[in-house]
């Protein structure tokens, strides 16, 4: 399996993988795929990496920057990651989020948040901090890994294309 930035002939491939990883989603409403377009046609889309098997795109994950407190602080949103059905469980998901998190490292990123699984991100070092809310989830779900820094405190906002 390979791992690198997507370029502007992966985005129709990068679609059909995000809609199949999450066609059957129980907390999803089937709106990812629209997401990362809006993401990547107004440039929040600070990195975008496809996992690759023999040259078949078969995952993809995006990271955005978000705001605390109003502000741009070199944080970035984990949102979303998706593999292939066929793929999943395979360790593909945790490739692509420990190089995407190298990635937001060489950006100077100091942290990243999430919205997910507990039992699942715990592993990548993400925790709930009570200084961090996203508001309307439950704070056990809303998690953050400190990357170089302070942890800050605040609100956390993503980019609208998540509204």
């Amino acid at each position: 399996m390979d791992i690198r930035p997507e370029c502007n002939d992966d985005i129709n491939s990068i679609e059909r993988v995000i809609i199949e990883a999450f066609k059957n989603h129980p907390h999803s409403n089937q709106t990812e795929h629209e997401i990362v377009a809006k993401l990547r046609n107004d440039n929040p889309l600070s990195v975008s990496l496809v996992a690759e098997v023999n040259n078949v795109i078969i995952g993809h994950i995006a990271f955005s920057k978000v705001n605390i407190s109003g502000e741009f602080i070199e944080w970035y949103g984990l949102a979303p990651v998706s593999v292939e059905p066929e793929y999943q469980n395979q360790g593909v998901g945790s490739q692509l989020i420990l190089s995407g998190l190298k990635a937001i490292r060489e950006l100077n990123g100091k942290g990243c948040v999430l919205l997910g699984e507990p039992e699942y991100y715990n592993r990548f070092g993400f925790k709930a901090f009570s200084g961090l809310v996203f508001k309307g989830v439950p704070p056990e779900y809303f998690q953050s890994l400190l990357l170089s820094g302070d942890m800050p405190n605040g609100n956390v906002e993503y980019h609208k294309a998540f509204a």
